[in-house]
């Protein structure tokens, strides 16, 4: 089956090779063709280049995109979307004055959620996360990473990585399953965090292995939660069991766990609010790639990853939501690209590679998606008729999004 898309006035981000990711300066630049035409077969991109040049197709029955740009579907590498039942009331307790910490410390936070996840059904755990990838994915998202971390018992992390695994199932769009049982202390194990740790590498994650559950190993290294010993300790045993580092680190302060996470290969290092120079240092010419979460720096007003500093000094950054009930409840990634450009200082091209091909990176996806290149699946958004890319991240708040295509098919 072909499809053939023609005048579209901005082809953007076509690569004519496959890159893995872009460090630096390279994130400057954005590649596009104007007055472009574009061809997919079956579930993959087969063809494009500029109106003048557009071949005679038979039978094929083309769409007129004249006003409309074509941008690959955002990877969105790092997402809490697998929970149960919203905390919109820990909203109002922030609004009111509580800080994020008083609020876990009061059973709210991670915790209030894992007490409802594993008081939850299975299958309203499936339907709440269905109904909320079918959003995300409306919204121009085609490739997701989805973490489990708000069960903390072994039952309800497997229940959580099992409806990760039935989304796989029934969704065309690429979701990778990251195992964070080490996301908080559960009440039962309070001030025994090395116990946890134990419990977390012999009790859950063999049984993770042996149901191929999971990709991706997370922990959540900060103050108050998990030590750079037991991330070290964590990411060693898994690494055993197959699964790949994808850490959170230096949301609230920097505890050494850039490096903890560089040195262990880490495919991405998460967050970033606060960062050393030393880190900055310890991540050139790494092969981890930074990920930035904006999203939750605007709901939980804390200090923002500072882009610039980063690119300025040659690396690589990806952009992601970080959706989850309590410091990001938005899966909108035109919501990111617009603050990485607002709050974070970033070009609109910056931006879209970020949410782009550095996203795809951050999820192993970057040989297949990211990008608008020859043999990549056929993952793209259309806008409504706006007069360039920066209209997308310029104009925050409004949906400019005409259609999205999964593998070739639109979106529903």
């Amino acid at each position: 089956m072909k499809s053939l898309f023609i005048n579209i006035q901005d082809l953007v981000q076509v690569r004519e090779t496959s890159v893995e990711k872009l460090s630096g300066e390279e994130m400057k630049e954005l590649p596009c063709i104007k007055n472009a035409w574009l061809l997919i077969e079956n579930d993959k991109i087969a063809d494009y280049g500029k109106m003048d040049s557009l071949p005679e197709f038979d039978n094929i029955q083309a769409e007129d995109l004249s006003g409309k740009i074509v941008v690959p579907t955002w990877c969105d590498s790092h997402t809490h979307l697998v929970y149960a039942r919203n905390r919109e009331q820990e909203f109002v307790d922030r609004i009111n004055g509580l800080t994020y910490t008083e609020i876990a410390n009061r059973g709210g936070g991670i915790l209030n959620s894992a007490k409802t996840l594993q008081e939850t059904s299975e299958e309203d755990i499936y339907q709440q996360s269905a109904a909320r990838l079918e959003q995300v994915m409306k919204l121009g998202t085609g490739a997701i990473e989805i973490k489990s971390g708000y069960g903390l018992t072994k039952e309800a992390e497997l229940k959580m990585l099992r409806v990760i695994k039935k989304l796989k199932q029934n969704y065309s769009l690429p979701i990778k399953a990251t195992f964070l049982g080490a996301h908080a202390l559960p009440t039962e194990f309070k001030n025994r965090r090395e116990e946890y740790v134990d419990y977390v590498i012999d009790e859950i994650l063999p049984e993770v292995a042996k149901q191929d559950l999971a990709e991706y190993i997370d922990i959540f290294c900060e103050e108050g939660y998990f030590t750079t010993a037991d991330t070290e300790k964590l990411l060693k045993a898994a690494r055993e069991c197959g699964l790949v580092p994808k850490i959170h680190v230096n949301q609230f302060n920097a505890i050494g766990g850039v490096k903890t996470g560089v040195n262990n290969n880490a495919l991405s290092v998460d967050h970033l609010e606060v960062m050393r120079d030393e880190d900055i240092e310890v991540l050139k010419n790494s092969a981890t790639m930074l990920v930035a979460l904006p999203g939750c720096s605007l709901f939980l007003g804390i200090p923002y990853t500072p882009a610039r500093e980063m690119i300025d000094a040659g690396l690589p950054l990806a952009l992601a939501t970080d959706y989850n009930p309590g410091s990001a409840p938005s899966g909108n990634m035109n919501l990111v690209v617009s603050l990485a450009c607002m709050k974070m200082k970033m070009t609109p091209e910056e931006a879209i590679n970020a949410a782009t091909i550095n996203a795809a990176y951050a999820m192993g996806l970057s040989s297949t998606h990211g990008s608008i290149t020859k043999g990549k699946a056929a993952n793209f958004i259309v806008t409504e008729k706006i007069p360039s890319y920066a209209h997308l991240p310029y104009s925050f708040g409004n949906n400019e999004i005409d259609s999205v295509f999964i593998n070739g098919k639109k979106v529903n």
